[in-house]
C-alpha cells in the first residue's frame, strides 16, 4: 500500500485523490503526461468538443454544459424555495425517474440523511406498495429528459389514477406532481395539462452528467437537501479543472484511463465508511454508459463494504470513495484500495464527470453516446405486443430454468444431471465476469441481492448485481457495448397480483416481462441463463442456498 501511495494525494477545494500516480505508472506510457502534453485538461475545461474525434464532435458540442451548469442551476434556487414552501404539506417525496434522472438525487438524499422514495421499477408489487404509502401527503416528481421514458410514463399514470381514486379532483391531483424534463419534450405539455408544476432542465447537459441540474436538484430540494451547498462545493472545485497540477479530477481520469490500458478489466466502487452513501450507484452508470462501448471499457462493480467479496481481485481497480479517509485508512481486509477519492459530494459529482470524460479520451470513445441502450427499448416495444411462449429446460421446485443459446443445461450437454448448483456453475464459468440481473421487487425480494457477494466469493471473478429495469439505464450499455466477455444470470418472478397501467393496453407485469425479454433479445449470442421464480420467497431461498453450496 505504501508503494501505491508514494506519490501522495492531489487535492483541491476539499477533494483529494490518493494513489493515482502509482496506477498511471503501471500503463505502458504515462497517460497523465500524454493528456497534459496535448493540453486536454484545459481544453476540456473550456468545453472543446473536438477531444473525442470528429464523429463525437456534434454530440459533445451539445452536451458539455455540465462543466459549468452549477452557474445556471443557481437560477433555480428561488424557484425551488418557492416550490418547497408551496408544497410544504406534502412531505413524502416520490421520485419517478430512471438512470440519470434518479441516481444523483438518490445519492444526495442518502448522503445527507433526507427521506426520498425512488421508484425506478416496473414490478407490480413494488409499484402497488408505493401507491399505498402516505398517498395523501405525497408529491411525485416525474423526471425524464426525453419526456417519453416508458417506465416513468407508466408510473405517472398510476399515481394520477391513485390520486383521483383518493377523491382528488383533476386540479387537486395535479398539485401532487412536479415534472422535470428538457424544454420542448412531450412531458412539458403533459405536465401543464395535468396542472403539475413544470420545471425545465438545462438542455446542454446529458442525462448521466446532469447531477447538478434540475434532475438532481429538484427532488433533492423537495426532500430537504441544501442544494445550494452542493453548488457551492462544485463551483469551488471547478477552478482546479483546467490545471496541470493540483487537479484531482485529472489524476482520477488519468488513473482510470491508465488502468484500462494496463490490463485492468473492472473497477470496484467501494464506500470507505465516511459518508457519501449511494455515490457508487451513480458512478456505475456514469462509467458504464460513458466508457462501455466499441468493445471497450471497465466493468463497474458496486460493492457495499471494503471487506465484501469482489472489492479487490486480479484485474480489478479498487476505488474507495467517501468524505475523509485516504486509501491506506480504508477499513476492511485484503489489499485495500488502490485509489481513494475523498471530499464533499458536490465536488465529487464534478470530479467524476471530468475524470470520465478524460478516460473516454484515453480509450477513444464518445462519452456522450449510449448506442446500445436503444436495442433493448426496441425489443421491449415489439415484445409488448406479443410475448413469446417459452418452455423451461427443466424445473427444480420453485425455479424454472431457461438457458440461452450459449448455455446448455440439459442431460447430454454441459450439465449432466440438471442440478441447480451445476447450472449456476456453468453460467459462472461461461464469462470473465457475471452480471446478475433481477427483474424483481427490490424491497420484498431484497434477499436475492446476496447473490452478488456469494457468487463473487465462489468464483473469484467480478460479479455485478442490478435491479431490472433500472439496470437497462445503468450497466446495460456496458453489457451490450463493452468487451464481449460477460455471462448473464437473469432472474424473473411470478406476478401474483398484477397492476393495470391507466390508458395503456398492458399491465405493469407485462411491461416488466417484456423488458426482461427485450434485454435477453439484446444479449442474444452471449452466455445467458434465466431462472424464473414460480414462488418468489421459496425460489430466492432455494437459489441462495444453491449458490452457497457451490
Amino acid at each position: 500500500m505504501s508503494d501505491l501511495l508514494s506519490g501522495g494525494a492531489e487535492a483541491a477545494a476539499g477533494l483529494a485523490v490518493h494513489g493515482a500516480r502509482a496506477i498511471d505508472e503501471q500503463s505502458p506510457a504515462s497517460v497523465r503526461r500524454a493528456l497534459v502534453a496535448d493540453g486536454v485538461p484545459g481544453l476540456l475545461a473550456r468545453k472543446d468538443p473536438t477531444l473525442w474525434g470528429p464523429e463525437a464532435e456534434p454530440a459533445a458540442a451539445a452536451h458539455l454544459g455540465w462543466l459549468d451548469t452549477f452557474h445556471r442551476s443557481r437560477e433555480l434556487l428561488p424557484q425551488l424555495a418557492e416550490l418547497c414552501a408551496e408544497l410544504g404539506d406534502l412531505d413524502h417525496v416520490v421520485l419517478c425517474g430512471m438512470g440519470g434522472s434518479s441516481l444523483a438525487p438518490a445519492a444526495m438524499a442518502a448522503t445527507l440523511g433526507r427521506p426520498l422514495t425512488v421508484l425506478d421499477t416496473t414490478d407490480p408489487g413494488q409499484i402497488r406498495a408505493a401507491l399505498g404509502d402516505r398517498l395523501d401527503t405525497t408529491v411525485v416528481v416525474v423526471s425524464s429528459k426525453s419526456g417519453s421514458t416508458i417506465e416513468t410514463d407508466a408510473q405517472r399514470r398510476a399515481y394520477h389514477r391513485a390520486f383521483l381514486d383518493l377523491g382528488r379532483t383533476p386540479e387537486e391531483a395535479g398539485r401532487h406532481f412536479v415534472v422535470v424534463t428538457d424544454p420542448g419534450s412531450p412531458l412539458v405539455e403533459t405536465g401543464l395539462e395535468m396542472g403539475a408544476f413544470v420545471i425545465v432542465a438545462d438542455p446542454t447537459v446529458g442525462g448521466r452528467f446532469g447531477a447538478l441540474t434540475a434532475f438532481g436538484l429538484v427532488p433533492a430540494a423537495l426532500a430537504g437537501v441544501d442544494v445550494a451547498e452542493l453548488l457551492d462545493q462544485a463551483e469551488e472545485f471547478a477552478a482546479s479543472l483546467g490545471g496541470e497540477d493540483g487537479n484531482p479530477a485529472l489524476a482520477l481520469g488519468a488513473a482510470i484511463g491508465a488502468a484500462a490500458t494496463a490490463g485492468y478489466s473492472a473497477v470496484a466502487l467501494v464506500p470507505d465508511g465516511s459518508g457519501l452513501d449511494g455515490l457508487g450507484d451513480w458512478a456505475e452508470q456514469l462509467l458504464a454508459e460513458s466508457l462501455g462501448k466499441d468493445g471497450l471499457g471497465l466493468l463497474p462493480v458496486v460493492v457495499d463494504s471494503p471487506d465484501e467479496p469482489g472489492a479487490t481481485g486480479l484485474g480489478v481497480l479498487t476505488v474507495a470513495y467517501g468524505g475523509s479517509l485516504g486509501a491506506g485508512a480504508v477499513p476492511g481486509g485484503g489489499i485495500g484500495a488502490q485509489l481513494a477519492v475523498n471530499g464533499p459530494l458536490g465536488a465529487q459529482f464534478l470530479a467524476w464527470e471530468f475524470a470520465t470524460a478524460l478516460a473516454a479520451r484515453v480509450l477513444g470513445v464518445d462519452p456522450f453516446s449510449q448506442p446500445d441502450v436503444a436495442s433493448t427499448k426496441a425489443h421491449t416495444t415489439r415484445l409488448l405486443e406479443a410475448l413469446p411462449a417459452e418452455q423451461p429446460a427443466f424445473t427444480d421446485r420453485a425455479l424454472q430454468v431457461f438457458p440461452g443459446r450459449a448455455i446448455q443445461v440439459v442431460p447430454g450437454g454441459t450439465i449432466q444431471d440438471g442440478g441447480l448448483a451445476d447450472v449456476l456453475r456453468t453460467v459462472l464459468d461461461a464469462g470473465d465476469y457475471l452480471a446478475v440481473m433481477a427483474y424483481l421487487d427490490r424491497h420484498d425480494d431484497a434477499e436475492i441481492a446476496r447473490l452478488r457477494s456469494i457468487l463473487a466469493d465462489k468464483s473469484g471473478k467480478p460479479v455485478t448485481f442490478g435491479w431490472g429495469p433500472r439496470l437497462l439505464h445503468t450497466a446495460g450499455q456496458f453489457h451490450k457495448g463493452g468487451p464481449p466477455s460477460g455471462a448473464f444470470l437473469q432472474l424473473t418472478g411470478v406476478v401474483s397480483d398484477d397492476l393495470a397501467i391507466p390508458g395503456r393496453p398492458y399491465t405493469f407485469g407485462r411491461l416488466q416481462a417484456a423488458q426482461a425479454a427485450g434485454d435477453r433479445a439484446a444479449l442474444d449470442g452471449r452466455p445467458l441463463l434465466r431462472l424464473h421464480l414460480t414462488d418468489r420467497t421459496a425460489g430466492i431461498n432455494q437459489l441462495v442456498t444453491a449458490a452457497q453450496a457451490l
